[in-house]
């Protein structure tokens, strides 16, 4: 086990979860809202919104993939560690997805923050989240089959 999700672990900020599974399917309608939301937010020019609702959205994939093995978070940073951990290391989750993430949840802050976002980087991050939630939505179906 990845010793960064280890440490998650060790801080508590990755816990395990009894009643987790029960809570996947709302976070996947949860991500295609925030995602159809980012779509909307775009087409009316509020990049801000944009980049803030696209990160959400893959952040609630991650947290139904989170969920989907029994852990909730106490870190946006964690569940990043956590995705690469439970899938990325297992072959399951493209490593540029979560680094599609990694880089949203940047840009989300520096939109959030400071005020500082781009039309582009609104676009981009849309196609990033529904890529991250098309590709949640399958592993869990898959893993739903096992």
């Amino acid at each position: 086990m990845n010793k960064e999700f280890q440490d998650c672990l060790k801080k508590k900020n990755i816990r395990e979860f009894p009643q987790a599974k029960g809570f996947v399917s709302k976070e996947l309608r949860q991500a295609e809202a925030d995602c159809l939301s980012a779509v909307d937010s775009l087409e009316r020019g509020n990049y801000k919104w944009s980049t803030i609702q696209s990160y959400y959205s893959m952040f609630h994939s991650a947290r139904a993939l989170l969920y989907s093995k029994g852990y909730r978070e106490r870190s946006h940073y964690c569940v990043i560690i956590a995705m690469r951990a439970l899938y990325v290391e297992k072959g399951l989750l493209s490593l540029r997805l979560v680094e599609a993430m990694h880089l949203a949840k940047t840009l989300r802050e520096n939109a959030d923050y400071y005020g500082d976002f781009t039309k582009e980087a609104a676009a981009q991050l849309i196609e990033d989240a529904q890529k991250f939630l098309e590709e949640a939505r399958k592993l869990l179906s898959e893993l739903a089959s096992d």
